[in-house]
């Protein structure tokens, strides 16, 4: 019984990847701690967030390039978004491995979070 309950968390767990892609789940289990995909609340909206990056960068290389070396070094003269870094403070440095940064940046650059809700 055990093994078939598990057999099928597993199922589950590959669909999601299968569906959403690996950076989907990664944002989801990450980012979403601060970055509501619509909402502002401790942190600017995933929403909110992705528009202004990609009025800057409106090529997927740039746009992801620039996002994960600022994620994986945030810093205050070099965000875009200094009114946010204003009102929310500075994301904090979260050490995460570059390949995981930039997955999970090409996800936010292909997702329009208002169509998720």
């Amino acid at each position: 019984m055990r093994k078939s309950r598990f057999f099928i968390l597993l199922l589950g767990v590959f669909s999601a990847l299968e569906a959403d892609g690996i950076g989907s789940l990664l944002f989801h289990g990450n980012c979403t701690t601060c970055h509501y995909e619509t909402k502002a609340l401790s942190a600017p909206s995933m929403y909110d967030v992705r528009e202004r990056y990609i009025k800057a960068y409106d090529k997927k290389d740039d746009f992801v390039s620039y996002m994960s070396k600022w994620v994986a070094n945030p810093n205050k003269e070099t965000s875009i978004m200094l009114d946010a870094v204003q009102k929310y403070g500075l994301m904090p440095h979260l050490g995460y491995e570059e390949d995981v940064i930039k997955e999970i940046t090409r996800y936010i650059y292909d997702t329009d979070f208002k169509k998720l809700r």
